[in-house]
């Protein structure tokens, strides 16, 4: 299967977005009506919910409802306020070296991948971002160096809470700090279960283990993949072999040769690399952040996209999944 992958640079919405959402909406509309039309919240709880727990993101978020039509259902798509529940993969880790890094892979299907990496400067932030639900993000770097990224935290609950994507867009807006990005964590509810990774440019880092109707636990542990404290759901910890990767990382980490580079690399082959896009589960891209040079590397088997605040380069690259 082939994807192609857009560098999209525009500081404010505009018809780039436009234009994104329009090509996108269809199956966002769909996936929005999966479980009913009354399944999803209304129009009034769901501003009121951005509105209480994310006042700052209020006038980006009228703004992209009004260029994207303005009518009842994509407004309340757009809120991710209980959206419809759906399942990924990943890992992560923060390489602690003199130079930190944030090193994941993103893991799902690439028929409902947007791949898109987008800059931008929506608010006080610059932002470069992989995007997710239209406004969101799966991971990204702001212009003060703060970098955070996303994982399934493997459990079926679901509650009362907002898509992790849109979380990630807030951290990116609106924080410098990992210590900024904690006490965001700690207030904000989400929908299901995820783990986030926050890496700033002092090196700081924290690892949140967030879920809906429990208070969320920050740690300071460098490695995420699909379990949180405990695993909660075993059939799918062993499905994604989540403990099996998490524990190749804690090695990786405790080895005194080991190198960023060399870490990075790994991401790229098993256990971390992962080809069950039959199931949603394969791997799509490796992203190598780094909070210090304010920059993040895409690598593929053979390829690579570098972008930064100080050059980045709009284009297209087009990618070949096997399923």
């Amino acid at each position: 299967m082939e994807v192609t992958l857009r560098a999209v640079r525009e500081d404010r919405p505009g018809p780039r977005w436009k234009a994104l959402f329009d090509e996108f909406w269809p199956a966002y509309q769909a996936w929005f009506l999966k479980e009913g039309e009354f399944a999803r919240p209304t129009y009034h709880d769901a501003v009121a919910a951005l509105r209480q727990h994310m006042p700052e993101l209020m006038p980006l978020y009228e703004e992209l409802v009004e260029l994207a039509g303005g009518s009842d259902r994509v407004a309340r798509c757009l809120s991710l306020y209980r959206p419809t529940p759906y399942l990924t993969g990943c890992s992560q880790v923060v390489w602690t070296g003199e130079v930190p890094a944030l090193i994941r892979n993103y893991d799902y299907s690439p028929s409902l991948w947007e791949a898109v990496v987008l800059s931008s400067k929506w608010g006080r932030r610059r932002v470069i971002a992989m995007t997710d639900c239209l406004w969101g993000a799966l991971d990204g770097i702001n212009d003060a160096g703060l970098v955070v990224s996303l994982s399934f935290g493997g459990a079926k609950r679901v509650g009362d809470g907002f898509g992790c994507p849109l979380l990630l867009r807030y951290l990116l807006e609106e924080c410098r700090t990992a210590a900024e990005a904690s006490a965001i964590l700690r207030r904000v509810p989400i929908h299901m279960a995820y783990n986030i990774t926050a890496l700033d440019a002092k090196g700081d880092f924290v690892t949140g283990y967030l879920s809906p109707g429990r208070d969320p636990v920050l740690r300071r542990w460098p490695i995420a993949t699909n379990h949180q404290e405990k695993v909660e759901w075993k059939e799918y910890a062993r499905a994604t072999s989540s403990q099996a990767r998490e524990q190749f990382l804690a090695e990786r980490l405790g080895d005194p040769q080991e190198t960023s580079d060399a870490l990075a690399g790994r991401f790229l082959e098993p256990p971390l690399f992962n080809e069950r896009y039959d199931r949603a589960l394969g791997t799509l891209y490796t992203a190598v952040y780094s909070p210090v040079r304010k920059e993040v590397e895409y690598r593929w088997r053979g390829r690579s996209m570098r972008q930064s605040f100080r050059t980045f380069r709009e284009g297209e690259l087009t990618l070949e999944f096997g399923v």
